[in-house]
């Protein structure tokens, strides 16, 4: 019987920004790519054991729009990076998800055009509710920035939240750790992939 709360017909798991253009060869950030490629094997059993067991998988991606003048030049972040994302869209195959996550018969694949956080001001939420989730496992990058953001956006949405320990990266290592225990434990639970493959009944 699947513990209360983690019902996956009624979960849904989110992969932040996993797409080729950062975790893949083509990554603008070579020491992202880096850090996450360990973990880039649990964020594919994390996709098939979701898609096997009913969970429904959602890719939130990025790309910018209106001649690259859509991300916000505020963040030191963007001023960094924005010039080499002029030639990223829809399309792109920097935008696309990794090959190890992959894009299943009924993902949904969820795009933004501005903003850090991965959520914020989009119709993610929204969405989610409307086709009856109620809890939302996160996965992806980074650990630094958008998964704590989107973590505390799904908490304010009053979404259950599970944080997927071991298929989340980021920069350096030993921040990821301190952050899983410091922060996001505060924020939302914390399990493996393991474990959650165990609670919607799959074999690991």
């Amino acid at each position: 019987m699947t513990p209360i709360g983690i019902d996956p017909t009624t979960s849904a798991v989110l992969f932040v920004e996993c797409q080729n253009g950062l975790l893949g060869e083509s990554s603008k950030m070579k020491s992202l790519a880096a850090a996450a490629a360990p973990v880039i094997p649990n964020m594919g059993r994390l996709a098939q054991g979701a898609r096997s067991a009913g969970v429904q998988v959602v890719h939130l991606t990025y790309f910018p729009v209106a001649n690259n003048r859509s991300s916000n030049r505020r963040p030191p972040l963007f001023k960094r990076l924005n010039d080499s994302l002029s030639d990223w869209t829809r399309d792109h195959h920097d935008t696309q998800p990794i090959p190890e996550i992959g894009v299943g018969p009924d993902d949904l694949v969820l795009s933004r055009n501005t903003g850090l956080s991965p959520t914020y001001g989009t119709e993610t939420y929204k969405l989610l509710r409307n086709i009856g989730a109620e809890t939302i496992v996160l996965a992806g990058v980074s650990a630094n920035v958008a998964i704590p953001v989107a973590a505390t956006e799904a908490v304010d949405e009053d979404f259950e939240v599970i944080i997927a320990s071991d298929a989340i990266a980021g920069v350096p290592l030993e921040h990821v750790e301190s952050m899983l225990k410091h922060t996001l434990s505060f924020i939302a639970t914390l399990k493996t992939v393991d474990q959650l493959l165990e609670d919607w009944g799959v074999t690991a």
